[in-house]
Order: C-alpha cells, then sequence, then structure tokens
C-alpha cells in the first residue's frame, strides 16, 4: 500500500491564511507568555532569595503547584473557573476581547513563572553573598542590588536553563487550542477535518514546531556564548 502526499492543498487561499493567522497567534501568545513567566518570575526568585519567611514560603508553595499540576488543567482553571469569580461587565469585556486568547497566555505565563524562578535562583545562588553585602555596603537597597549587580550576573549564568524553559514554553502553547485559541494547532486540527489529509497537515505543523523551537535553542546558544562569564 503507497501513500501519495500532497503538500499543495495548503497553498490554497482558504488554508494558506488561516495558517499565517495560526502562525502569528502562536508567536504572539509565546511572546506575551514569555514576558509575563520572566517578570513574575524573575519577582518570585528575589522574593524566594530574600530573608522574609513568609514570602520564601508562599513563593516555594506557588512553585509546588504549578510544577506539580498540568498545565492544561490549569488553563482550564483559568478559562471556565476565574471568569465566574469576575463582576459581570469584566466578564463581558473579556468575553468580547478574545478571552480564549486572554486566558491562555495567562494560564501558560503564570505556569512557566514557576519553571523560571527555579532557575532564576539557581542563578542567584551562584553568585557569592559578598557582592550582595557590597553593593547594600554602597548605599543600594535589597532591590537595587538585585537588580543592577545580583541579576544581570544570575541571567548569565542560568542562560541555559532559562532558554530551554523558553522553548518549552513555546511548545506549550499548543495546549492553548484546548480553549479554542485559534493558534497553529487549533488551525492545524481545523484544515485536517476540512481536507482529511492528515499526514501533510500534521507533517507541516510538526516540521513548524521543530523549526521554531531550534531557531530559539540556537539564540539560546549564540547568547550563552556572547555573554559567557569567564571561569565558569
Amino acid at each position: 500500500m503507497s501513500i501519495s502526499l500532497d503538500f499543495s492543498l495548503l497553498l490554497r487561499e482558504e488554508y494558506s491564511q488561516a495558517i499565517l493567522k495560526g502562525i502569528a497567534t502562536m508567536f504572539e501568545l509565546t511572546a506575551l507568555a514569555w514576558l509575563l513567566a520572566a517578570a513574575v518570575g524573575t519577582m518570585l526568585a528575589i522574593v524566594r532569595m530574600s530573608n522574609s519567611r513568609l514570602g520564601q514560603a508562599a513563593v516555594a508553595a506557588y512553585v509546588e503547584v504549578h510544577q506539580n499540576v498540568p498545565m492544561l488543567v490549569l488553563i482550564f482553571l483559568w478559562y471556565f473557573g476565574v471568569p465566574g469569580l469576575l463582576p459581570d461587565e469584566m466578564q463581558r469585556w473579556i468575553n468580547a476581547h478574545n478571552s480564549e486568547f486572554l486566558f491562555a497566555f495567562i494560564g501558560i505565563g503564570l505556569c512557566m513563572a514557576a519553571y523560571i524562578s527555579e532557575g532564576l535562583r539557581s542563578g542567584i545562588r551562584s553568585i557569592p553573598k559578598s557582592q550582595l553585602e557590597a553593593s547594600r555596603a554602597l548605599g543600594l537597597s535589597y532591590l537595587q542590588s538585585f537588580r543592577l549587580v545580583v541579576l544581570p550576573q544570575a541571567v548569565r549564568l542560568a542562560l541555559p536553563t532559562l532558554v530551554s524553559h523558553s522553548v518549552l514554553l513555546f511548545k506549550n502553547t499548543s495546549l492553548a487550542m484546548a480553549i479554542g485559541a485559534a493558534e497553529l494547532t487549533y488551525v492545524t486540527r481545523e484544515i485536517e477535518s476540512q481536507s482529511f489529509r492528515t499526514v501533510e497537515v500534521y507533517l507541516f505543523s510538526t516540521l513548524a514546531y521543530l523549526a521554531v523551537s531550534l531557531l530559539i535553542m540556537g539564540g539560546g546558544a549564540a547568547l550563552e556564548h556572547r555573554y559567557r562569564i569567564k571561569g565558569r
């Protein structure tokens, strides 16, 4: 039995436009989720390294929950559970502004923030405490010491881990299809259900995800080589 592959269907106007929109949504979802994860993850790492036992316990609990609960479940929680807790006016506003996309990037971003915070924490722990103490002695506040002295070095040390988490975040954007966000995987499934060309459609999607993942890894490797700390 021979299988005849025909990728020309992907060039049809209705399918090609849908694919381009799906790819654009995929990149938008990745970028917004990454920015949210980086901001929240950095804040969590700083609090985790502070002297506040309450803050440390709260961050530890956050990390444990988001690392041990499937991301898909958290996305469902945000999409199906959180809106019911909001005022009616806010619910209507969210529903009118692409609620699927909104809750997808929030769920993915907050989940990946737990992983990024742990990656940054490992980098921070590699920095001698004397540097933080010296910066405080020079008159910098705790947050200024982290922002100007500790974090720049910690990011460079944790870069391989952060790149790995960035690739994981990108791949997990495909979970957004479960709540109807029209990213690449969602569009791929829709085209397959209409054309019945399963191999061609999913092979294209596979290659697209692989290409972007490799680009992220390649860019991360270049950054790691450029900003590598001598002697590390």
